[in-house]
């Protein structure tokens, strides 16, 4: 049973400056571009793309907070056009970015807010207030201003205001996006563990991350430019390049291009991250290692097998960012 079916869904917003009546249909920016996928009922499934992929665009419709322009879902079998009420009641969500809460309420009295909104009754919000502000470890700060909090802390109110009511069915938007590496961690074991196999959520999980994606997804959609690229396991999606091993170098030094090689690379702050697929590095290792030491000064030199990363690339020719980065 699928407990999410997306069909054919678009939304488009105009560019800024220009004014409605004026634009022409190729001023449109068209953040979902005619997707069409199915969520599994209990199923922990990733949407996977860089900022500005359309991700978040198609969660807000998929939450009736956008209505999109063509196409539509269903969430556990109610239509999001035509039958909103029904799916805010059984939808939790958190969106990234966005001041969804109260930010001159404090933690427990945005949480309060809420559960009322949610008709939990008064020793039912309680209870479970005092429980979700212990594992997200607020309860110190619990009486205290959203306004005063960190980024980070406010995200973790706004988890806990997605769970508040129990959903059966989470949309999470780049849930980790802002949190310490420590409770990033907890996170995903409480998203994986507790929510989706013990609780059986069915969770759809927006990331740019690509460990998150690969840590807890069933099965991962690519997303890029607003057009879904490709939907399955991990495991599949790696077999997706063809080569066997990747080369990866860091360095110091801003190398834009090795003349000889297909390789991706980034240019960080404090180095450049240097990645080339082959089917065995060995043939290629003294050739690039003496081309890169001619422009940059060798950190370190690996040899890894494909990640998700590399197959997005592969597939698309985007970039996705790594948060050990």
């Amino acid at each position: 049973m699928d407990n999410i079916i997306v069909s054919d869904l678009t939304k488009k917003f105009v560019k800024k400056g220009k004014r409605k009546l004026l634009r022409r249909e190729k001023e449109d920016i068209l953040a979902v571009d005619h997707i069409s996928v199915k969520v599994k009922k209990g199923e922990l499934f990733g949407l996977l793309g860089p900022n500005g992929a359309g991700k978040t665009t198609l969660v807000k419709c998929l939450a009736t907070l956008l209505i999109p322009d063509e196409g539509t879902a269903t969430i556990d079998g109610h239509d999001i056009i035509t039958d909103p009420i029904s799916v805010r009641k059984i939808l939790g969500i958190t969106t990234g970015g966005e001041r969804t809460l109260y930010w001159k309420l404090s933690a427990r009295d945005n949480l309060k807010y809420f559960a009322s909104l949610y008709g939990l009754s008064s020793k039912d919000a309680e209870e479970r207030i005092d429980y979700l502000l212990d594992i997200m470890d607020l309860k110190e700060k619990q009486h205290q201003r959203l306004e005063k909090y960190s980024t980070g802390m406010r995200q973790k109110v706004s988890i806990a205001r997605a769970i508040l009511h129990d959903p059966k069915i989470l949309l999470l938007d780049e849930p980790t996006l802002g949190l310490d590496p420590s409770f990033s961690m907890f996170l995903r074991s409480f998203i994986k563990n507790d929510l989706n196999k013990k609780e059986g959520k069915t969770i759809l999980l927006t990331t740019h991350y690509m460990d998150e994606a690969d840590q807890l997804c069933d099965r991962i959609a690519f997303v890029d430019r607003g057009k879904l690229i490709v939907v399955d396991t991990s495991k599949n999606l790696k077999r997706n390049v063809s080569k066997n091993e990747a080369l990866e170098i860091k360095c110091i030094g801003n190398i834009d291009k090795l003349e000889n090689f297909n390789a991706h690379i980034k240019n960080k702050k404090n180095y450049t991250k240097i990645r080339i697929l082959h089917e065995n590095t060995e043939d290629i290792m003294d050739d690039v290692l003496k081309d890169v030491k001619e422009r940059a000064k060798i950190l370190s030199v690996n040899v890894t097998r494909p990640t998700l990363e590399d197959v997005f690339v592969h597939l698309t020719g985007s970039k996705l960012e790594d948060e050990h980065e």
